[in-house]
């Protein structure tokens, strides 16, 4: 497990059973894409493993977030490697079906 934290910002990486888990929170804008990339980068490349965002607890995304996002997906998608976006707040979906970048994260609820 690895954790990125900032004062506004905060990533933590939870690995186990051939899936990597990122779980955000507070907010993902222009001033912490770089931490986020850096938490992101070594996951991004691993194909073996299925990646996921889990969104819960985060609380503003902005363009460069949603940047970062669809670079991963596309990164994910020319390997042939899972990714996913799970328990996405409604703000946030709210976001991402008036940008219409929904229908490519399929976000899922953690089944229980």
């Amino acid at each position: 497990m690895t954790t990125n934290k900032n004062d506004k910002f905060n990533a933590k990486t939870v690995s186990e059973e051939g899936k990597s888990v990122v779980y955000l929170s507070g907010e993902l804008d222009l001033s912490v894409a770089p931490d986020f990339r850096l938490v992101m980068e070594p996951l991004v490349g691993d194909s073996d493993a299925d990646l996921a965002i889990n969104l819960k607890e985060l609380k503003y995304i902005d363009s460069t977030g949603i940047g970062i996002l669809l670079s991963i997906l596309k990164a994910r998608h020319s390997m042939n490697a899972s990714f996913s976006v799970e328990e996405v707040p409604p703000q946030i979906q709210k976001l991402f079906d008036m940008t219409g970048i929904a229908k490519f994260f399929e976000p899922q609820e953690n089944s229980q």
